[in-house]
């Protein structure tokens, strides 16, 4: 009796394998699905938001500035603020656009 309950634990197993690494698998396929799949949609459509920003656009910076873009490089954004007002700002600190420049040269 005592020799065949040692086999069936030294032999585990496919069963054994499961049990063992089966939460683990699981654990890590719901966490990719709740938190890293989410995380890859927002920042694909941020730097698709980031990439097609041009001039005339308005917009909202993370700090919380808006204004209207005046000159775009691959790094840099001058904002006008006002009347006489630029700010130069990094391409990537610009948080949403409020409204495109081509819906307002339609109006």
């Amino acid at each position: 009796m005592w020799l065949a309950a040692n086999e069936t634990a030294a032999a585990p197993g496919i069963e054994g394998y499961l049990v063992t690494y089966g939460p683990l698998v699981l654990m890590f396929v719901v966490l990719y699905f709740l938190l890293i799949r989410p995380q890859q949609k927002r920042q694909k459509t941020r730097n698709m938001m980031l990439s097609n920003l041009k001039k005339g656009d308005k917009v909202v910076t993370i700090g919380g500035l808006h204004g209207t873009i005046l000159e775009l490089t691959d790094d840099t954004v001058v904002l006008r603020v006002n009347d006489v007002t630029k700010l130069t700002f990094e391409r990537s600190a610009v948080n949403t656009v409020t409204s495109s420049g081509a819906a307002s040269e339609g109006k």
